[in-house]
């Protein structure tokens, strides 16, 4: 299904820092509860990721990776994820889309 550059435009796509990771105990699959710094007029933001088959919480925290902003939040097991981390299905997990250098927080992906 084709889209516009106008639906395109809808969504909010920015970079983030994880600043703080736990294990988000009552959601159905194994998950972290991210806490992700998305730079001074954004804040920070919670998000529940099912990214534990590749990453450990110290491989997380410091790391860029790009979230949506704009999705409806959801409640995950007890944690409410107002953004949504970015990744690719790969076999063994998901592995995160970041930058291949380091941005400014907050930074809009067009």
């Amino acid at each position: 299904m084709e889209i516009t550059i106008e639906d395109f435009d809808k969504v909010d796509v920015r970079i983030g820092t994880i600043v703080a990771v736990e294990i988000n105990k009552k959601a159905r699959h194994p998950a972290y509860k991210l806490t992700v710094d998305l730079g001074e007029e954004l804040g920070t933001k919670i998000s529940s990721a099912q990214i534990t088959d590749l990453y450990t919480p110290e491989q997380l925290i410091g790391r860029q990776a790009v979230f949506c902003m704009n999705l409806k939040p959801m409640h995950i097991g007890s944690v409410k994820s107002e953004v949504r981390i970015l990744g690719s299905e790969s076999t063994g997990g998901v592995v995160l889309l970041q930058p291949s250098m380091q941005v400014k927080n907050g930074d809009r992906i067009f």
